[in-house]
């Protein structure tokens, strides 16, 4: 079996750039097939990193590119971040991996570990043909803004992110609360995601994205407005 490279070309700066108004289908698929991602913010110099749920969208009435909506508390740190920074950084994939063991658990001797015992959901995903699995990760660059809440905007995203959450079971990983009485006017709707507790909806406009395989190899894309693309800019 040939062994995996560990840096299969150098990726410093762009790699086989191309420009395109949508994202590849492989970034699609990757997309519509995992659960999360890794959303990173910075500001100060200080990263911060957070597994999020997401929703994909290729296309929207508030956006000209592909966007990728997310939830958050208003006081958490990527709403900070994102309010003094708005450049962001998202890491997806659809790996199932394992980590064999090293040689220090492998070793002998009265203090090293036994034998590991896999559960039967784990032995299950080693054994999946991996050709039905994803063989490549995402990462996407993106500029991150905080729908202004009680907007349209933020109304159209939070409908299209509830919609995308609600799975077979029939009960959505996030609930909604409407705002009852007089004194709430019209119409008027208090976004919550989990009984109680108040939300802010980000929206990453796409702006790049990298390609990397299980080989190492990289491949780069830059993402353009239709009339941009026809006008060669």
């Amino acid at each position: 079996m040939d062994k995996i490279p560990l840096n299969y070309e150098a990726s410093g700066g762009d790699t086989h750039k191309q420009v395109t108004n949508c994202l590849p289908q492989e970034v699609v698929q990757c997309l519509e097939n995992a659960r999360f991602l890794h959303l990173a913010t910075c500001t100060d110099n200080v990263p911060n990193v957070s597994l999020m749920n997401y929703t994909y969208l290729p296309s929207s009435p508030y956006s000209s590119v592909p966007v990728i909506v997310m939830t958050t508390n208003p006081r958490s740190r990527k709403t900070t971040n994102i309010v003094a920074n708005s450049n962001v950084s998202l890491l997806v994939h659809d790996w199932v991996s394992h980590r064999p063991p090293t040689q220090g658990r492998r070793m002998s001797g009265g203090s090293s570990p036994g034998p590991e015992h896999r559960s039967s959901l784990a032995s299950l995903l080693l054994n999946l043909n991996s050709t039905a699995m994803s063989s490549i990760s995402a990462t996407i660059g993106g500029a991150a803004r905080l729908a202004p809440s009680g907007s349209e905007e933020e109304k159209y995203f939070t409908e299209q992110h509830l919609a995308n959450n609600t799975f077979e079971e029939g009960e959505p990983m996030f609930r909604p609360d409407s705002i009852s009485g007089a004194s709430a006017g019209a119409g008027a709707r208090d976004s919550h995601f989990v009984a109680g507790e108040e939300v802010r909806v980000i929206i990453v406009d796409i702006k790049d994205v990298r390609i990397s395989d299980w080989k190492g190899t990289v491949r780069d894309w830059a993402l353009v407005p239709d009339a941009s693309l026809v006008n060669g800019d």
